[in-house]
């Protein structure tokens, strides 16, 4: 198939480059002139791994190619993807003037046939609005389907080529056909395509998101009770886990939740309620325990060093909001930085991919350092804030000589506490109760 991918940001360039390494001809179209030429150039304009040798292989095989021209873009096309930006408004709720631009653009210069394909996170009855826009500017028959995006960011191509499952909504046969022969090769371990309306292919989206980020708040704020009351969150955290109506996943205690998706989508969530006059205080909650717990780690080490926090410096691991991945997009990092900062600290940061990121937001106000070792120079404490492999196994000794002060603030849970003991570390962690340690 010939297939349009508009938008390429993460969702974009991840579908469009998955799809054409399944022999589909692909091209990438994008307003972002700047954006076009890096990836022109061989390079990406985000990190995720795996992705670049995906990329490289197919625009070197003629099947993927970008350009910021839409309407040579879509000529060919046969499916249209819309994989555009809906950042958050000031209320929470989703902004869809790119996906109205985008389809509207479509519909003036369409001549043939066309499946155009939401794949963007947007709110119940977008896909209805979008068919309305659009059949309000042309005659030529088209199909307007939703495809929900389930990436997780640092493992997306594998999310892609193998999913649990994939949603689409659609309202004709036709579409839903062309969707199940894109997706074929991807369904062959017998995961399911499931097959709805769009608005519940919408809805999906949003709840499945708040669903984990309902589970990640609910184990952070457990972490807290934990800790006044002597108990170990990660005995916890087992004791639960075993339950097979639990389960493991999302139930690391740590910092918060960031990224581009939980945040946005629980607020849009909260916003569609409101907007229909409906309860949920429920993911009310779950936003605002992240919100207070994106805060844990400030108040640890303000609680450490009292009144003579101002002046000492500290050493940051971490800045993304999650490993293998350079977005930073509502990270706890950032708002730590902010304390810190507020309250006349030096900061001495590293992160193996995001620090470029970093620094556009916070420019020389911050000492950037390449290697974590390095970063460790003369600071007073190590405040572990993303959980990279990189981290999970240092040198303690060497640590202990580099930091002025042998102590840990371990945002994710990531050292053994008897371990740091061992080594004269005074280790904080998070939810673990009397486990906090005072090395000597």
């Amino acid at each position: 198939m010939h297939i349009a991918v508009l938008g390429t940001g993460y969702v974009g360039l991840v579908t469009g480059t998955c799809l054409a390494d399944t022999g589909h001809q692909v091209v990438g179209i994008d307003i972002d002139p700047r954006k076009i030429a890096t990836l022109q150039s061989g390079k990406l304009p985000i990190y995720e791994p795996g992705l670049l040798e995906i990329v490289e292989r197919n625009t070197r095989d003629g099947r993927l190619t970008f350009t910021t021209d839409l309407a040579g873009g879509i000529k060919q096309a046969e499916i249209v993807f819309l994989c555009v930006g809906t950042p958050p408004g000031p209320d929470g709720s989703a902004d869809l003037k790119y996906i109205w631009t985008a389809g509207e653009s479509i519909a003036r210069l369409l001549t043939d046939y066309k499946l155009v394909v939401v794949k963007s996170t947007v709110p119940v009855g977008t896909n209805s609005e979008l068919l309305r826009r659009m059949r309000a500017l042309t005659q030529v028959e088209f199909d307007v389907a939703s495809n929900p995006e389930f990436l997780k960011e640092g493992a997306a191509v594998e999310d892609f080529t193998k999913p649990d499952r994939v949603v689409i909504g659609v309202r004709s046969s036709r579409a839903e056909q062309m969707l199940r022969d894109l997706y074929a090769p991807f369904l062959r371990t017998e995961r399911p395509i499931l097959v709805m309306s769009p608005e519940s292919a919408e809805m999906t989206k949003y709840v499945a998101n708040a669903m984990l980020a309902t589970k990640i708040s609910f184990i952070n704020e457990m972490a807290n009770l934990c800790e006044v009351l002597g108990a170990d969150v990660n005995d916890v955290r087992r004791g639960i886990g075993h339950d097979a109506r639990i389960g493991f996943q999302f139930l690391f205690p740590g910092p918060g939740y960031g990224g581009s998706c939980f945040p946005k989508d629980v607020s849009a969530l909260i916003a569609l309620a409101q907007k229909k006059q409906q309860s949920a205080s429920l993911i009310e909650a779950v936003h605002a325990v992240n919100e207070r717990q994106k805060h844990v780690l400030g108040q640890k080490v303000r609680r450490h060093f009292g009144a003579g926090l101002g002046g000492k410096t500290l050493a940051v691991w971490g800045l993304a909001f999650k490993p293998r991945t350079d977005d930073i997009r509502e990270a706890p990092a950032l708002v730590f930085i902010e304390e810190m900062l507020a309250a006349g600290v030096a900061l001495r940061v590293h992160d193996p991919e995001a620090m470029a990121n970093v620094r556009e937001l916070f420019g020389e106000r911050l000492s950037y350092h390449t290697k974590p070792y390095e970063t460790l120079e003369g600071a007073d404490a190590l405040v572990l804030i993303t959980e990279w492999h990189e981290f999970r196994n240092p040198d303690f000794v060497t640590m202990k000589k580099l930091l002025r002060q042998p102590v840990i603030f371990d945002g994710r849970n990531l050292y053994d506490p008897q371990q740091l003991r061992r080594h004269g570390f005074t280790w904080y962690g998070i939810g673990r109760g009397d486990l906090a340690t005072t090395g000597g």
